[in-house]
């Protein structure tokens, strides 16, 4: 009998845990938000997405391009134009990850009130 690999993300050397963080980070989660709702270049999602560094940007991109959540396409133009986009996969994990981001939105007076209430009672 072999052994068969089941995903655990409890799991320190389990690989879901890199993809959970590519997805949920603060950037990733911007990022996949806003291409959900259409395709960007570097530049448009760069001011879209407030506050995120070129670098921080590119990173994020390039570390969802390669889970196979956003598709890069280069046009052999000059000035070179570069649009990213959502694959189907990326997609499926846009809408949870908007979903979340749009509750934690509609949310955030309780959370606010929640933190008044325990720093009240705090010394």
């Amino acid at each position: 009998m072999t052994d068969t690999f089941v995903p655990n993300v409890n799991r320190v050397d389990c690989p879901s845990r890199g993809i959970l963080e590519h997805v949920t980070s603060r950037w990733g989660v911007l990022v996949l938000a806003a291409l959900l709702e259409r395709s960007y270049r570097f530049s448009e999602l760069r001011r879209h997405v407030g506050g995120v560094s070129e670098k921080m940007l590119a990173q994020t991109l390039q570390a969802l391009e390669r889970d196979g959540f956003v598709h890069r396409d280069a046009k052999p133009v000059i000035p070179p134009r570069v649009d990213y986009s959502l694959t189907p996969l990326g997609q499926d994990v846009a809408a949870q990850v908007h979903a979340l981001a749009h509750w934690v939105e509609s949310k955030v007076d309780d959370v606010l009130e929640a933190r008044t209430t325990y720093d009240d009672t705090r010394p």
